[in-house]
């Protein structure tokens, strides 16, 4: 049977690409609002003084600033009004997800369909507000005991926080249009662009300082290194399943008898993906994020904080490795895989694992599979995220490689490759159909004409 990567090149073509033409409008609206996004990471929030930040900036850009910057595209280096980036988003989604698995009501929600969905999706939208408020506010004030501010007080805040929110909100825009009208998921390619947009600077930067002298050739060689291998194991991690053969009985409709057919369940190795690393991250760069601008006029317990909880410090780094393996648990067993639902629809279907009774049997032995599985999940999802810091924190690479970064990347490539060539397919077949039609007809005339 071949493999993804053959279907995708025996279907990826250039001919394909200019039948499908769904698909290259599809193509180019993506790509013109991400243009858009490109060009907000490059307006200014109001009454920030720009060089005092851009003096800033590059001091704090080989630590928490540098992190930062790569997730928000650059808009935080710059100050721009996406700023926030769609961060607050991603959490108020996540954080509804894991509500919704624990709150009955939510829960009954997401049962009811469309209706149901629409009223969940509202109730993310107001998540994102309240935590781009928080986040907004926090922002600002930090940015004014940094004394970054032009002109501080009651209408700096205000101003920046309007600005920041806003800027929140039209990306959460932006990436339900892509989604809707686009190609790909909007949230993770916004996400995606912003990373890859500071590939290159951070690149030739981090190449500069071994010209100079800064880092040696072996260190570059070894990171450069480091990457391909990180990239490779991604892939192989993420396209990584365990398959749970699923036997079906003997049915009869009507008069025939049917023999029992099997398949298979597959099981990612990961199947929580990116989320645990984005929620760890999230919740570990706001508190750094208010101690870095703060400067000067840290408080004793953002001073704490940030001395004991920046990047590279041992408390740092065993909370993020607890915090991406709970989430990886949690996320998985409450909102990606429910075994208990999962036994369900098997059971519905009269399907059945060989020597697993149905039921709660199968719930209880897909919980063992899933287990295990996880361990090994969550473990790879810490080493990816764990290693790229160590190694930062040990070699002062004066650009941010997180293994965050690189998951992002990595999935949002696949899924956006995928759902190409599932379009590519769907023209495919939609080619055959009109061929099959127009043959239909003129067998029908020629039959006709003969008569």
């Amino acid at each position: 049977m071949a493999s993804a990567a053959e279907q995708m090149a025996s279907n990826m073509s250039w001919g394909a690409f200019g039948k499908a033409t769904e698909l290259r409008q599809r193509i180019l609206f993506t790509i013109g609002l991400l243009i858009v996004y490109r060009l907000g990471t490059y307006i200014p929030v109001p009454g920030i003084d720009g060089v005092a930040l851009r003096e800033f900036m590059e001091q704090a850009a080989s630590g928490i600033g540098g992190i930062l910057s790569m997730f928000t595209g650059g808009a935080l280096s710059r100050m721009g009004i996406f700023a926030l980036g769609i961060m607050p988003y991603i959490s108020a989604s996540i954080i509804i997800q894991l509500l919704t698995a624990m709150v009955p009501k939510l829960e009954q929600l997401k049962k009811e369909g469309e209706q149901g969905r629409k009223k969940i999706n509202q109730y993310t939208r107001y998540g994102t507000v309240a935590l781009a408020t928080f986040q907004g506010y926090g922002l600002a004030v930090s940015l004014q005991a940094g004394d970054l501010a032009l002109n501080p007080g009651f209408e700096f805040i205000a101003s920046t926080m309007i600005t920041l929110i806003g800027g929140t909100m039209f990306l959460m825009w932006l990436g339900e249009q892509i989604t809707a009208r686009g190609i790909g998921n909007g949230i993770s390619l916004i996400i995606f662009v912003g990373i890859i947009a500071e590939v290159p600077a951070a690149l030739a930067q981090f190449l500069s300082q071994g010209r100079s002298g800064a880092i040696s050739p072996a260190v570059i060689v070894g990171v450069l290194v480091m990457v391909v291998v990180v990239i490779a194991f991604v892939v192989f991690m993420e396209r990584a399943l365990r398959k749970i053969h699923i036997q079906y009985p003997r049915r009869q409709v009507g008069m025939k008898v049917y023999d029992g057919g099997s398949s298979h369940l597959p099981v990612k190795v990961n199947p929580a993906g990116v989320i645990p690393a984005i929620f760890a991250s999230s919740l570990l760069l706001l508190p750094t994020t208010l101690a870095t601008f703060s400067g000067s006029q840290t408080g004793p317990i953002m001073a704490t904080i940030l001395a004991y909880f920046g990047p590279g410090q041992p408390l740092y780094l065993l909370f993020f490795t607890a915090m991406i393996v709970f989430f990886t648990f949690f996320y998985t067993f409450n909102v990606s895989f429910k075994t208990e639902d999962v036994a369900d629809n098997l059971k519905n279907q009269n399907g059945f694992v060989p020597g697993i009774r149905p039921g709660k049997k199968t719930a209880e032995y897909l919980d063992f599979v899933v287990t295990r599985l996880l361990v090994l999940g969550s473990a790879y999802l810490a080493a990816v995220c764990l290693l790229p810091e160590i190694l930062r924190s040990q070699l002062a690479i004066p650009f941010y490689f997180g293994g965050t970064s690189v998951l992002i990347v990595v999935s949002v490539t696949m899924d956006t490759i995928q759902q190409v060539q599932s379009h590519l397919l769907a023209h495919q077949y939609e080619g055959l159909i009109e061929k099959s039609q127009l043959r239909g007809k003129k067998r029908g005339k020629k039959g006709t004409t003969r008569k």
